[in-house]
Formats: C-alpha cells, sequence, structure tokens
C-alpha cells in the first residue's frame, strides 16, 4: 500500500521539525509527514545521553527564529534542548504528522510521474511500507546514527576496565570513585570531563593534540528582570541578534588576524587557569576555526582542572593495558573506565540509497546547490546546518528556501526543479571542508561536494546565505524546471 504526500521530511529532530513548522505557515496547502527512525522526537538530542551533554552554541542563535528561547540558559543540557524540540512540535501541531520506527531504505524518482517513492521499514514489526511524494526533504544530519568512529588501540582487548563511546552511554553506569580517563579534546571530551569531577576519583583527559576554548557565561541573568517591562519576543530578537553577531565576528577575525586571534583566545585560556599552568596541553599546532571552537560555559573545564579532580595529559596512546593506558612518553594512565570521545563517523542522507529513473545515483559525488539541493536530483532537498555558527541559523533559511521554491513550482504549474551543473569543477573536498576536523578528513569523500563558485560553492556565512535563500530570484537559470503532467494525482 502507498501512503501519498505532498512532502515528505526525513528526520524528526531539530531541522526535520523546523523544515514541517515552516512548510505549515508558509506553504499551508501541502500534505506532508516526518519519517523519523527514532521512537520519540529529537533526533541527535534523543540519541546523546552522555554526561553534561548539552548545547556547543548559544540557545539564542541555536533555537528557532518563530519560536523564542526564554530561558536564561546561554548553553542548555541535551534535556532541556530535546523538550524543546518536543514542545515546539506539539505546539505547531507538527508531532500529528510524525511517523515513527521507520528505517528508510530506499528513495527512486520517476521522471514520467514526477513522484519520489520512498522504500521504508518498520524496525520493529520488519513491515515493509511505501510512500510517495512529489518533493523529499532529507534532514538526517550528517552522521552514521548505527557506528561512531573508534580507532584501533593495541591491546584494548586486555583492558580489565570498561570502556564507553560517548554515542552510545549506558544508562545504568556507575562512575562513583573510579578513575576516568577521556579519550580527546573536542566539544564531547570538553562537556564529558567537568560533568564526571563530582562523582568520579578523577578524570583524565587524554589528548593527541589541543583545541581552542571560549568561555561564556551559563546565565543571561537579566531576561527575567527585562521580561516585566518588555515582550518576550523583542528580548529574544535582541538577545538572537547579539549572539549572531558575536559568533560572525569571532570567525571572521579568526580568519582575517589568525595570529591576534590566537593570542586573544590562548591569553584567556591562561589567565583562567593562573600562571602555572603548562600551556602546551593548551596550545593547538592549527590557527583558530580551522576546526571548531569549543565553548566552555562558565569556564567549567578550567574550574575542574584547578580543583585538582581533572587534569590533561597530551601524549600519544601505544597501547592498552589490563589497567590503563602506556603512553608514547612512558606514563601509564591507570584507568578503571575509559571513554572513548574519538568522534563520530559521517553519513550521507543516513544512508538511504537513492536512485533516478532507476540508475543509482552516488550523491557524495554531486555537487550541492547553495547547499540545500543536489545537482541533477529533482525536487530533493537537504537541510544542513552551520559548521562554524549555529546549526539552526542555516537550517532556518534553508527551510524557507524550499517552502520557496515549492510556492514558486505550484504558482507556474511546475512538476520538478532540477540544478544543472553546466561545467562546474568540484572544489577540494566536501560541504564541510572549511574544518580540518578529524572526522571531516577521515571520511571527506562520504558527503556532497562543493564547486568553486556560486551557487555551488558553501559560503559558510549568514548574512550572505540569508539574501541568497530569502530574497534573490528562484530562476537563476541554474535551476531547470518542468512543467507538470496533466494526468491524475497518485491514489492516498
Amino acid at each position: 500500500m502507498s501512503h501519498y504526500f505532498d512532502v515528505l521530511i526525513v528526520g524528526a529532530g531539530i531541522s526535520g521539525i523546523g523544515m514541517a513548522c515552516h512548510l505549515q505557515k508558509e506553504s499551508p496547502a501541502k500534505r506532508y509527514a516526518i519519517l523519523e527512525r527514532r521512537n520519540a522526537i529529537g533526533g541527535t538530542w534523543d540519541l546523546f545521553r552522555y554526561p553534561g551533554v548539552r548545547s556547543d552554541s548559544d540557545m539564542f542563535s541555536f533555537a528557532y527564529a518563530f519560536r523564542p528561547w526564554m530561558s536564561p540558559k546561554v548553553l542548555a543540557e541535551g534535556k532541556l534542548v530535546r523538550d524543546y524540540v518536543k514542545q515546539t512540535a506539539h505546539e505547531f501541531g507538527v508531532d500529528r504528522h510524525i511517523r515513527f520506527g521507520l528505517k528508510i531504505v530506499k528513495a527512486a524518482w520517476s521522471d514520467t510521474l514526477k513522484l519520489w517513492t520512498i522504500n521504508a521499514l518498520h524496525e520493529a514489526t520488519g513491515e515493509p511500507q511505501t510512500y510517495t511524494c512529489r518533493f523529499f526533504v532529507s534532514c538526517t544530519g550528517y552522521y552514521d546514527y548505527d557506528n561512531a568512529y573508534l580507532p584501533e588501540f593495541p591491546g584494548l582487548e586486555s583492558f580489565e576496565g570498561q570502556t564507553i563511546h560517548p554515542q552510545f552511554w549506558p544508562e545504568d553506569l556507575d562512575y562513583t570513585g573510579k578513575r576516568v580517563v577521556v579519550i580527546g579534546s573536542g566539544a564531547t571530551a570538553v562537556t564529558i570531563v567537568p560533568a564526571m569531577v563530582a562523582g568520579a576519583a578523577h578524570v583524565t583527559m587524554l589528548q593527541r593534540t589541543p583545541t581552542y576554548y571560549f568561555s561564556v557565561p551559563k546565565l543571561e541573568k537579566f531576561i527575567g528582570v527585562m521580561c516585566k517591562v518588555i515582550p518576550a519576543h523583542l528580548i529574544y530578537a535582541a538577545l538572537r541578534g547579539v549572539y549572531i553577531s558575536l559568533q560572525r565576528a569571532l570567525y571572521k577575525s579568526a580568519k582575517r588576524w589568525p595570529k591576534a586571534m590566537r593570542k586573544f583566545f590562548l591569553g584567556t585560556v591562561k589567565r583562567a587557569l593562573g600562571e602555572t599552568v603548562d600551556m602546551r596541553h593548551f596550545t593547538p599546532s592549527y590557527m583558530p576555526w580551522d576546526q571548531r571552537l569549543c565553548v566552555v560555559p562558565d569556564g567549567d573545564l578550567f574550574k575542574a582542572i584547578k580543583s585538582g579532580k581533572a587534569s590533561v595529559v597530551t601524549d600519544e596512546i601505544v597501547s592498552f593495558t589490563a589497567h590503563g593506558i602506556l603512553l608514547k612518553s612512558g606514563e601509564t594512565l591507570e584507568a578503571d573506565i575509559v571513554v572513548t570521545a574519538t568522534g563520530i563517523r559521517l553519513k550521507t542522507f543516513g544512508g538511504i540509497e537513492i536512485s533516478v529513473d532507476g540508475k543509482p545515483i552516488a550523491t557524495n559525488r554531486l555537487l550541492s546547490y547553495r547547499a540545500v539541493l543536489m545537482q541533477n536530483l529533482p525536487n530533493m532537498a537537504f537541510i544542513f546546518g552551520y559548521t562554524n555558527a549555529s546549526w539552526t541559523l542555516k537550517a532556518d533559511i534553508a527551510s524557507r528556501y524550499v517552502c520557496r521554491l515549492l510556492n514558486y513550482m505550484d504558482s507556474r504549474g511546475i512538476g520538478s526543479a532540477i540544478p544543472r551543473n553546466l561545467g562546474e569543477e568540484p572544489g577540494q573536498g566536501n560541504v564541510m571542508s572549511s574544518l580540518t576536523s578529524g572526522y571531516v578528513k577521515r571520511d571527506i569523500d562520504e558527503l556532497p561536494r562543493q564547486g568553486l563558485s556560486e551557487p555551488w560553492r558553501v559560503t559558510h556565512a549568514y548574512e550572505v546565505d540569508r539574501k541568497i535563500l530569502l530574497d534573490d530570484p528562484i530562476d537563476d537559470g541554474v535551476l531547470e524546471f518542468a512543467r507538470s503532467k496533466p494526468p491524475s494525482e497518485p491514489a492516498r
């Protein structure tokens, strides 16, 4: 049995719920459904449950533009973000359109019918389901939910303690009084270390290379007071503007004056930790924003280190031992629990097999168009956020662009829109290649590619993308349009 919708959205995380809310507001006549593999709303925020999990962007720019974040918390715990997404879905009635427990296996486009056919599997029952739609939107993010990245550590099988990857954190883990080693120096490790110090005997962050940190206040304390005299939406708009401007200023400054910004970031760490700090543990080998900046709320990581409950070791792993980790320096870190915060694996569109008129499509070989559509793929969008700012900033305007495109097509009787590449050469890397982070370089051939010029180049600039996606003409000479075929609508 085939279920027909005008628009199918895959993923009920922050991007998918946002896309659905925009669709209801800006294209209200569209019949849509959200297909979600998990049995809950939230996506990433439902998956990750490790200690201290939180947003690594401020919530005033990470929250939806259309639904104010009025908590004073600047960086919110995972549960609060998950609740915010759920509440948004309920408030806008989006939750009534979600079909849970469905793994999308294949998506096939028919140019004759101007339709996508989506093959799904209800994982709990094994029941196959089929959906058809005019327009298909992937909101699955960019990483593999089933498999995390774990290097091959020599001697790991000899370790008598417990190893845990943050992506698959056990709910019943008791680390009270335990010696914990967290391998990694990215946002996950930086979050876990201060969160575990209250219960653990000691927590060591073992890193191969340091990262840059930027401390922000945990709370915007004046919100409660200002709400008594100023409407909430005005306060939110003002704070959102301030934080967006701060993000952009930090990023632009880092790219324009890398040496000066390096000195600035290292200086803030030295002041937070005191003169006795060994700065080799906090001095990266790369320039700021070559990799994502780690945000530290109220300097919690630095406080944990100063308390003596946490420490940082910069070294390379030789092998695991029965009771810890042997390092290249000859030192052994004893551990009861090792947390392998070693990163994610990238995956395009959640691994969905895509074909056009029976021909399989290698999406990782295609160029992205405005980082929203895909070269030669009809009526398909992917919502992909920023890596150098809040994810949702880009997801928000990308969703609005999809609605603009749908309305444009409807007003002109257009059946399909296809970005056509008439000679643009691929650039060096994929849509995330502004970063040199390990997880990006490791799976560089997994995600869609970008070109060297517009509209195939990813700008990573909110002020530029906002104009392009919300104001520039839809018909730019690159999109190829085909008229709708008169025949009857598919069976519902």
